[in-house]
């Protein structure tokens, strides 16, 4: 594999219990130095947020790089602290962001008018303005419709296309209980986006390697963000198809066919047919690849499927320092979330002492000689998205990738 990361100056797990004890006891829970290390750098950090989001793009309302990315770390902070000061920050960004929709088609969680209006409901909710929060959530559902039928050509990824939408109503029944938007509008999502799917893959003539296939601006992607691995993750959750036997007859045998692509390094292709092994993202390589991979094997039970993830996660203890940053996107914040899905399964303290590490590196933000990214402080790209990883790690088992794991 080329490389476009640092050499990992860390020690690796070597089983033993001096490797961890000064990060974590036998049962996964931080040791109070560890976690007070975390917290004061959350701190240090928010404040360099902060004043670096004075000169960001005020009409930027994505959840993406705009102000409903940062309202989500508030409502995360929150969650995780207990601090009503977050849930006041959480509010003050969020209702900025809906100052600034975008008002067009953009209709996704973390690229579109999707992600303010759900991270605003769950906001209203949790400061007890009920019919605020119901009106965020209708003003969401009036986008259904428009996704399920597919109108102005939208794609099915994460990041401009249905799961984007889908993901939207995934994030209010986490944040406000299960019900809250019933199943069926989230399996019509899921009908349109298997139908497109079958669609796709006949057009390319592939139906026989693999039911579906998607595509993204004239490419078949592979990763999270843009691609089939980010996908498959969603309609392989419990539910969201209706019927099981789509599951097994189409969903399957396509992610049977992402596997066969992986390169000998154990990486994963941007885009069918590039056969350049450089990027591991969690937009585009193993980091992203793995929770597909992981959902294959909790929900068919397949070895090769977790021995599949676990070489995912040894791609990125080797080359997930990136030199592209710390943030979630495509950086070592990002990165650090496939171990924790690792570990979370597996249970190995190999997989949540990675993920330290990647947390120390994280600490010393700056401090490498990464590029700073466009929009530096934002949520996917930049320093909020750093500290959202952080304060997840303060509670491995609870930890998700923002915006994407269900």
């Amino acid at each position: 594999m080329e490389t476009r990361a640092f050499k990992n100056p860390y020690r690796d797990y070597d089983g033993t219990v001096a490797c961890t004890q000064a990060l974590f006891d036998s049962q996964g829970k931080l040791t109070a130095e560890f976690a007070q290390r975390l917290s004061s750098k959350i701190g240090e950090l928010l404040a360099v947020m902060e004043n670096g989001l004075k000169s960001a793009d005020p009409r930027d309302c994505t959840g993406y790089t705009g102000w409903a990315g940062i309202a989500l770390l508030y409502l995360h902070l929150y969650n995780v602290f207990k601090d009503p000061s977050f849930l006041q920050r959480a509010l003050e960004h969020v209702s900025h962001s809906l100052k600034c929709l975008t008002r067009r088609h953009d209709v996704t969680f973390l690229c579109g008018d999707a992600g303010p209006l759900a991270v605003a409901a769950v906001v209203y909710y949790r400061l007890q303005r009920a019919q605020e929060a119901d009106e965020c959530i209708s003003r969401l559902m009036q986008y259904h419709q428009t996704v399920v039928m597919g109108s102005g050509g939208l794609p099915d990824e994460l990041l401009y296309g249905r799961v984007g939408y889908l993901y939207a109503l995934v994030f209010i029944n986490q944040q406000l209980g299960q019900d809250t938007i019933p199943l069926q509008y989230i399996q019509q999502i899921t009908e349109s986006v298997l139908a497109s799917g079958e669609h796709q893959s006949k057009k390319f003539r592939i139906q026989n390697q693999s039911p579906l296939m998607y595509e993204w601006y004239q490419e078949q992607y592979v990763g999270a963000a843009h691609g089939l691995a980010g996908i498959y993750y969603f309609l392989m959750q419990p539910g969201f198809v209706s019927s099981p036997e789509y599951v097994h007859r189409l969903v399957k045998p396509s992610v049977d066919y992402v596997c066969c692509l992986k390169f000998p390094s154990g990486n994963y292709p941007p885009c069918l047919g590039d056969d350049r092994d450089l990027l591991a993202h969690w937009c585009h390589g193993s980091p992203g690849v793995i929770y597909m991979l992981l959902q294959a094997y909790k929900i068919f039970g397949v070895p090769q499927y977790l021995e599949d993830a676990a070489h995912c996660g040894e791609v990125v203890w080797r080359w997930g320092l990136l030199k592209k940053g710390y943030g979630l996107c495509h950086g070592a914040a990002g990165n650090a979330y496939a171990f924790l899905a690792l570990y979370r399964l597996t249970m190995d303290p190999k997989h949540l002492y990675r993920a330290c590490m990647f947390a120390d590196w994280c600490m010393n933000y700056g401090k490498h000689g990464c590029r700073t990214p466009d929009t530096p402080f934002s949520l996917f790209e930049g320093m909020a998205g750093t500290i959202y990883f952080l304060a997840d790690l303060l509670q491995p088992m609870k930890a998700r990738f923002p915006a994407f794991e269900v």
